[in-house]
This record gives C-alpha cells, structure tokens and sequence, in this order.
C-alpha cells in the first residue's frame, strides 16, 4: 500500500511541474521505490541492532525481502506510463493513466492482503475505503493543482 500510494505521489507531482517525458517518469518511479525500499530496510536493520539482537546478513536479507513490495508498487503505474503513448494518450493522459494504475493497486494490495489473514469482510470493506480516499487526496492534490 504505501509504494503505491508514494508511486501516485511522484506522478501527481510530476504532473503539477509540466509534461514529463516518460522515460524520465519512468525511471523517477523505480528511482523512488528503490530508494525508499533501501531506507526503510536500513530503517529496520538499525532498529535490529539497536534492539541488541545480533546483526547477520540473513537479518538484512530478511528485511530486505520484507520491504520488496515498495519497489513492487512502482512497476505497475511505470509499465503504465511506458506504454500509455503507444494507445494513443498524451502526456496528461499518460499521467492520469499512471495515476490511476497506482491508486487502484493501492487498493488492491491492501484488500488482497487482508483477505489472505482470512480478516472480517467488513475489515476488508473499510481498508479498501480508507485506502481509497487516501489516493483520492492525491488526486485532489493533483487537480487542485491543476494538472
């Protein structure tokens, strides 16, 4: 949930700056969740070390494999924006297309991952809601913003 809700932060950023050729989006978004994934596995490493356990490769590993699915999210609204011009949309098109592949992921990821624990169907209900206006505001960012 969070990389695609940090992939729709990049886009409706990019968005406000002006048309953005793709592939500079493109690499922007997995830039970003590789980044991000990196900072928050050192985040829970230090936390490891600093809870006194023993610090091992197999630790950073863990983590790190624990942490994959931000980068995850930054593949599907990157295939997006990479292949949108090919059907046909311009740069705002291409954008809102991104957008929208990142905010429906968002959901997604967090409906599917609820449903998996075998959570309450209203539990799910509620998560994919909540999941759902926090994309919208990004959206309304984005408008509001005029892009």
């Amino acid at each position: 949930m969070y990389g695609s809700l940090l992939a729709a932060s990049v886009i409706a950023a990019a968005g406000t700056l002006g048309p953005f050729p793709r592939l500079q989006m493109v690499v922007m978004l997995l830039t970003t969740g590789l980044v991000f994934w990196i900072t928050h596995v050192y985040a829970r490493v230090v936390g490891v070390r600093l809870a006194d356990q023993a610090l091992s490769w197999a630790t950073v590993r863990r983590e790190a494999r624990r942490e994959w699915p931000i980068v995850q999210a930054a593949v599907p609204p990157a295939v997006a924006i990479a292949v949108c011009p090919a059907l046909g949309l311009g740069p705002q098109g291409t954008a809102w297309a991104g957008l929208v592949v990142a905010l429906a992921e968002q959901v997604l990821w967090a409906t599917t991952g609820l449903a998996r624990l075998g959570a309450p169907r209203r539990l799910i209900v509620v998560t994919a809601a909540v999941n759902l206006v926090l994309g919208l505001v990004i959206v309304g960012a984005k408008v509001l913003l005029k892009h």
